[in-house]
């Protein structure tokens, strides 16, 4: 049987590919005569470039300011005249050193990606596409647009610098960037805000809008994606930039259709399966397109949250958690490689699953 094996990143624990090894690892060690591809994925978020430069192109590296100051080697990728940069590799949540708390919640800055456009403009970079998602930062992208601002002199320079440029944000968050489904409400406390530290993110990136507004006379706020990555979506529309689906662009890239015209079945995970999943996230993408074939779907996530309606709704035939296997979200995450291979071993054994194709 074909197995295409096609997961997204867990959170802070594994990238696609590390999930996508792992799954493999664990389904062949039970039916090594099965046929496995891996296809991991992205949505913008962590693993995005390593996902992308398994199509070509080079992989490059610069040095550049954390979400707190301190320098990080980021990796991104130089295909042609097209650039892929991950926002996760200069300001993720990973980057922080220790768990997320209000003070880097207020903190935290997205200077480093500014960096890592500016390394893709010297390269001759003609599209640069900057992946959003697993930030650290609320900082509506005012990091990035004062490091574009400091290099090129003002921000007419800047803006005349990205001319002739085109810019891509590739995101399938579709929150804006101000109010109760903004950046700082829906995605602050997940990055250590508490409720006094949501309300001054909040009014932050309200009066940084405006900013936006009169530096590049677009009113930004409420486009859908703008509050993506702590708000750098918003920073990138008021440069020019458009926005595309990261999971539909990395699916293009990776031949993802070819793939999946000649699976028998499906398996892909994330590390959490809830309702933010069914607005359009990867996993549910991916389901829906194989049910179209008539393909089975196997989910692996870090934790199912949906019910069975729910999850046959989206296309998903079976859904197994690591949660649920291990016991806690400590076990789970303690050792997550060794997890998912374990849960995708289990997952083999089952014939009602491992038979489907």
């Amino acid at each position: 049987m074909r197995v295409m094996i096609a997961p997204d990143s867990f959170g802070g624990t594994l990238t696609a590919p590390e999930a996508a090894a792992a799954i493999a690892a664990g389904w062949s060690a039970v039916r090594p005569e099965d046929q496995l591809i891996e296809a991991p994925q992205s949505d913008g978020g962590p693993g995005f470039v390593e996902v992308v430069a398994a199509a070509g192109g080079t992989v490059r590296t610069a040095v550049v300011e954390g979400p707190l100051g301190a320098d990080v080697t980021a990796r991104w990728l130089l295909d042609g005249a097209d650039a892929y940069v991950e926002s996760a590799q200069a300001c993720g949540l990973g980057l922080l050193c220790g768990p997320p708390t209000p003070a880097t919640a207020r903190d935290a800055h997205s200077r480093g990606v500014g960096q890592l456009m500016v390394a893709a403009l010297d390269s001759g970079a003609r599209r640069i596409v900057v992946g959003l998602g697993g930030s650290s930062c609320t900082d509506g992208g005012r990091g990035l647009v004062e490091v574009l601002t400091e290099t090129f002199g003002s921000a007419d320079e800047a803006l005349a610098r990205l001319r002739g440029v085109e810019l891509v944000a590739a995101t399938d968050v579709v929150h804006p960037l101000l109010g109760m489904h903004g950046a700082a409400r829906v995605f602050g406390p997940q990055k250590g805000a508490d409720p006094d530290t949501v309300a001054f993110l909040e009014e932050r990136n309200r009066e940084w809008a405006g900013q936006l507004q009169s530096l590049t006379s677009r009113e930004v706020a409420e486009e859908p994606g703008a509050g993506a990555a702590g708000g750098i979506g918003a920073a990138l529309f008021a440069l020019g930039a458009t926005r595309e689906s990261g999971a539909q662009l990395v699916a293009r890239r990776t031949r993802q259709e070819q793939q999946l015209a000649s699976a028998r079945l499906v398996i892909t995970g994330e590390g959490r399966l809830d309702r933010q999943s069914l607005r359009g996230k990867l996993v549910v993408e991916l389901c829906a397109a194989a049910r179209r074939r008539s393909i089975p779907t196997l989910v692996l996530a870090g934790q199912v949250l949906l019910d069975p309606v729910e999850l046959d709704g989206a296309g998903i035939d079976r859904a197994l958690s690591l949660v649920g296997r291990a016991g806690s979200v400590e076990l789970a995450m303690g050792d997550a490689f060794a997890q998912l291979r374990d849960l995708a071993s289990v997952a083999a054994r089952d014939s009602e699953i491992a038979e489907t194709g």
